[in-house]
């Protein structure tokens, strides 16, 4: 669980990075969560957008997807979503608070 002012941080680095990729009308698929898995040990924080033509409820979105992933839904802005997870790589360059 985050706390505020670990979320307060997160929200800010992810105003710099672009969405890695948008959740459409096929909806969240396994395919989808494979690839948001791989991104998400990478990077730890990835941000991801909500087509307006999904048909999606965003916030619902994002804590389906969160849970899937076993990550942080640390906020949602708009129809993008932002997420957080520790990586468990050493050669990652890991998100301090």
């Amino acid at each position: 669980m985050l706390t505020s002012k670990q979320r307060s941080t997160l929200r800010g680095l992810a105003q710099k990075i672009q969405p890695i990729t948008q959740v459409g009308k096929a909806g969240i698929t396994d395919s989808f969560i494979d690839s948001l898995d791989k991104a998400i040990e990478k990077r730890e924080l990835i941000k991801v957008t909500v087509l307006e033509n999904s048909g999606l409820d965003v916030k619902e979105t994002g804590e389906q997807i969160a849970s899937l992933l076993f990550a942080e839904f640390v906020c949602a802005t708009g129809r993008k979503l932002v997420f957080y997870r520790r990586s468990a790589l050493s050669n990652v360059e890991h998100i301090e608070f």
